[in-house]
């Protein structure tokens, strides 16, 4: 089990998110809508995993990827990204991402990921 910060400015894909985590054992200890609330709860929460969007409102997933990766240089961030976005997800990787998956996604690779994460 991980405890995981799931970021994405849809509450609808957070919820998806959570839902797939919480039946695979994981759990959600903290839900942002942009970057910078995702910052912010990293700091409080230190999470062993983020799962964030790429594309988001005030602050993007890729600024914030970096962002984390300076304050802690060791975290896991996975990166969820719409179809059409996979030269985004490769420079994400470049920045220290651990991993991507596309969106839509079915619940067992999400769930593959976190274990080739972890």
């Amino acid at each position: 089990m991980m405890q995981i910060l799931v970021v994405d400015d849809s509450i609808f894909m957070r919820k998806v998110v959570r839902s797939v985590l919480e039946r695979g054992g994981h759990q959600v200890i903290g839900e942002a809508s942009n970057g910078q609330d995702a910052i912010s709860q990293y700091r409080d929460l230190k999470p062993e995993l983020v799962i964030m969007d790429i594309t988001m409102p005030v602050l993007g997933g890729m600024e914030s990827l970096k962002e984390i990766l300076r304050y802690a240089p060791d975290a896991k961030v996975l990166m969820c990204s719409a179809m059409g976005q996979e030269s985004m997800i490769e420079e994400c990787i470049r920045y220290g991402a651990k991993g991507f998956i596309i969106k839509p996604f079915k619940a067992d690779l999400l769930l593959k990921e976190i274990t080739n994460i972890s």
